[in-house]
């Protein structure tokens, strides 16, 4: 079992940036696969970026790539996600996920946070 609390987020202005944070829970932390979700209003939650194990594999949706890092820092048991160039469809919750499979994926995970509101105004 693990938790996961989400920090960071907030309202800013277009082409600005957040660093968004996760900290977790558990021991087995660095077990974990972790991913970036995000959901905005009247649509459906999609992928937004993954790492693996140990921050050495990372993957992105199309539409972050060049303006979004994911990373972690598993002393820490943390996983970050930088945001630059922020755009007004950036707009949405954001949640962090932790997958027990041990690869890289875009669904299916098993832990969930409560997520964190990003909100970029044009």
């Amino acid at each position: 079992q693990v938790q996961l609390v989400e920090s960071g987020g907030g309202l800013v202005q277009a082409g600005g940036s957040l660093r968004l944070s996760c900290a977790a829970s558990g021991r087995t932390y660095s077990a974990y696969v972790m991913g970036w979700f995000r959901q905005a209003p009247g649509k459906e939650r999609e992928f937004v970026a993954a790492i693996d194990r140990t921050g050495s594999v990372t993957y992105y949706t199309d539409s972050v790539k060049g303006r979004f890092t994911i990373s972690r820092d598993n002393a820490k048991n943390t996983v970050y996600l930088q945001m630059n160039r922020l755009k007004p469809e950036d707009t949405a919750v954001y949640y962090c996920a932790a997958d027990r499979r041990g690869v890289i994926t875009t669904s299916g995970y098993d832990y969930w946070g409560q997520g964190t509101q990003v909100t970029v105004s044009s």
